[in-house]
């Protein structure tokens, strides 16, 4: 089998194969094709930047693996902002003996999820080192996207706004877990691992006003609406019942004990919008095949400033708390 040497990110004969075998071939562009130290970009906007840094394990899991979700979660960022993905550069750091195989599925599946938001990588950096050095593989990104909607802030939410999520939740992270701890459940439990930017396009250029947007990834549900909470100054009230959590997601988290408002999801939105664009948002974001489960699950109340607060089908309140100590390891 053939495998990944150190003398492929020495730079010389072996690096230059690599680039132009196998990164060309997936990543290929005109600007990438120079080759020179740093990308030329002409742009003449506003713009989103972001970067991210990605060590998932197992690396391969039921719904992608590292390399799709390195793009999906670096396009991701750039439209939670209102940005259209523009360009990326993505750097690897490999360990030595791993399999080229590997390595080629995991640049094939980045080059097929980049079309779905036509972002295009226009320049990287490869590192080989030596084996215990690293877990097989970990990739950096960068993201640059063109703001085609401005003002979307966490700090943005007002009483009465209606909260809304594009789908199940906690998909990624019971995923992750399963296959780690080697667990069988019923039912097609996989990654929700996606690129956002296509329904975050739909809800543009519906012309509804967006006050706050976010992909839930580390810390789940939870993360999100406390950020939210504390950045408007505003409490967030959530129907529990009305929360969309998938059997599979819900009976593994009762075998571990986790809670799904806290895990990890790589392909859903959580969205804030006036009142009177409920519906529409709603109706948007379920038109979309990455929206079909999409549910309005709350609204911002002038109450518990600062607070998510939980109700439950029987009237019940609780504080949802933020997520606290060790999360799941290496889930994005």
């Amino acid at each position: 089998m053939k495998q990944i040497l150190l003398s492929h990110g020495g730079g010389g004969e072996e690096t230059q194969r690599l680039i132009k075998d196998l990164f060309f071939r997936y990543f290929s562009n005109p600007i990438l094709e120079k080759m020179e130290d740093a990308a030329v970009l002409e742009i003449n906007s506003k713009l989103a930047f972001t970067t991210d840094s990605f060590t998932v394990s197992p690396i391969f899991f039921k719904g992608g693996n590292i390399g799709k979700l390195a793009v999906a979660g670096t396009v991701n960022d750039l439209a939670m902002m209102g940005a259209q993905p523009l360009y990326m550069s993505c750097s690897f750091i490999i360990e030595e003996g791993f399999p080229f195989d590997h390595l080629e599925e995991i640049v094939r599946s980045m080059y097929e999820e980049m079309k779905k938001s036509g972002v295009k990588i226009v320049t990287g950096d490869t590192k080989v080192v030596p084996r215990g050095s690293a877990d097989k593989i970990f990739i950096n990104t960068t993201g640059i996207g063109r703001i085609v909607y401005d003002g979307i802030s966490a700090s943005n939410i007002q009483e009465g706004d209606i909260i809304l999520v594009s789908g199940t939740v906690g998909d990624h992270g019971a995923c992750i877990m399963a296959q780690r701890e080697g667990i069988e459940m019923e039912g097609d439990l996989k990654s929700d691992c996606a690129t956002l930017w296509p329904v975050v396009k739909d809800l543009i250029d519906s012309g509804i006003p967006i006050k706050a947007m976010r992909d839930p990834t580390r810390g789940g549900l939870s993360a999100v609406l406390n950020e939210w909470a504390e950045s408007s100054d505003i409490g967030i009230e959530i129907e529990e019942d009305m929360i969309p959590v998938k059997d599979e997601v819900q009976g593994m988290c009762e075998l571990l004990g986790l809670d799904p408002l806290t895990l990890a999801n790589e392909g859903k939105l959580i969205i804030a919008v006036p009142e009177d664009q409920a519906e529409k948002t709603l109706e948007v974001l379920r038109d979309n095949p990455l929206g079909r489960e999409a549910q309005i699950i709350g609204r911002a109340i002038s109450d518990y400033k600062g607070k998510v607060i939980l109700k439950s089908s029987y009237g019940s309140k609780r504080i949802l708390e933020p997520p606290a100590g060790e999360l799941l390891p290496r889930i994005c």
